[in-house]
């Protein structure tokens, strides 16, 4: 019986274990993109940013809203029809009203619904602005101001 030759024994198949060039650079990019989104996400796992959260809203994102309804209804809404004001016309201001404003009621972080006043008393305006705060989670107040 004659024997062939294996394709291994000639070398044209003959291939070492283990991984390539390649594959070792494809294992390490995508061990860093899981790495990097990991650690972008830790302050926001462990709760770190609900006061920054909390301040950028209280300082920026409820700003476009309240000038909105200010250039439509002429001022910034009572005390009494607070941020409400901003989702549904107050009553005898249906026809300046031109909202919804926002699309639902503003809730802070952990879940409680943001203090609003008008006229203000801490924001550095005075009584022609607002204040709007919430408190913390040790009951530090974080607002506007």
């Amino acid at each position: 019986m004659k024997s062939t030759p294996s394709l291994l024994s000639s070398g044209k198949l003959h291939r070492k274990s283990g991984f390539s060039l390649i594959e070792i650079l494809i294992v390490i990019a995508l061990v860093a993109v899981l790495a990097t989104l990991s650690i972008g996400k830790l302050d926001t796992i462990f709760g770190g940013q609900q006061e920054k959260t909390a301040s950028l809203f209280v300082k920026s994102s409820v700003k476009a809203p309240l000038i909105a309804y200010r250039l439509d209804i002429g001022s910034y809404p009572s005390t009494e029809e607070g941020l409400a004001a901003l989702m549904k016309a107050p009553s005898g201001k249906e026809t300046k009203w031109k909202g919804p404003y926002v699309e639902q009621d503003p809730i802070d972080p952990w879940g409680n619904p943001y203090k609003y006043q008008f006229p203000g008393a801490k924001n550095v305006s005075g009584a022609r602005s607002y204040d709007i705060w919430t408190l913390g989670p040790d009951g530090t107040e974080i607002g506007n101001w």
